[in-house]
């Protein structure tokens, strides 16, 4: 079972988000009640709706958390290995697996949750803030590809975020039977590591 994270310091709010979390990686995003949030803060449920109309609002804003937390993350990975174009982005991308790794109920109400980016203006702009730190680091790759083979960075970064998504849920997750003989940040590094020579950013293997 999680452990218990109880309200002490008067914040009931950030209390409840903590519980859900603890809640959503014990049992999933659907998994629990306000109930069980509420207890888990070691609050009454009634106490729940003074800040929260329901389980999804709930769930939303420990999206958001997630959101400005991964983008402060994929920041400073994208600073650290400045001024190479190429070591930053490929460091933003091994942030996200971090990042998945780290905070994996974050990660869940983010991106598994069912809950739209677009329900709040506030999950809104925490999610493009950190879309935003990935499509900067790929707006300033592509410099290095001729105009007339470049991507758009909003595809280009897509394209990285579907590809360390996809090895976050098949790989570093334990997903039943997606057992790999390799370990996940290999898979991302060599993954990216094609696609970019795709584009022409990496010299080909002799």
């Amino acid at each position: 079972m999680p452990k218990k994270r109880g309200y002490h310091h008067g914040n009931l709010r950030q209390a409840l988000v903590e519980a859900a979390l603890s809640l959503i990686e014990a049992k999933g995003p659907t998994g629990f009640t306000l109930s069980e949030a509420a207890k888990q803060a070691g609050v009454t449920p009634a106490a729940v709706y003074r800040h929260f109309e329901g389980r999804e609002e709930l769930i939303a804003e420990a999206a958001r958390q997630g959101f400005l937390m991964f983008a402060d993350l994929m920041l400073h990975a994208y600073d650290k290995y400045q001024p190479s174009a190429l070591a930053a982005f490929e460091a933003t991308g091994r942030a996200y697996l971090a990042f998945a790794r780290k905070h994996p109920g974050h990660y869940i109400a983010m991106f598994e949750s069912g809950i739209s980016a677009n329900r709040t203006p506030e999950l809104s702009e925490a999610a493009a803030r950190a879309r935003g730190v990935l499509e900067r680091a790929a707006s300033e790759l592509s410099q290095h590809i001729p105009v007339e083979k470049r991507p758009p960075a909003s595809m280009f970064s897509a394209h990285i975020m579907a590809m360390s998504h996809g090895v976050v849920e098949l790989y570093a997750r334990n997903a039943p039977g997606a057992a790999s003989p390799y370990a996940p940040e290999d898979l991302l590094e060599t993954g990216i590591g094609i696609y970019l020579r795709g584009l022409g950013l990496i010299e080909p293997d002799a």
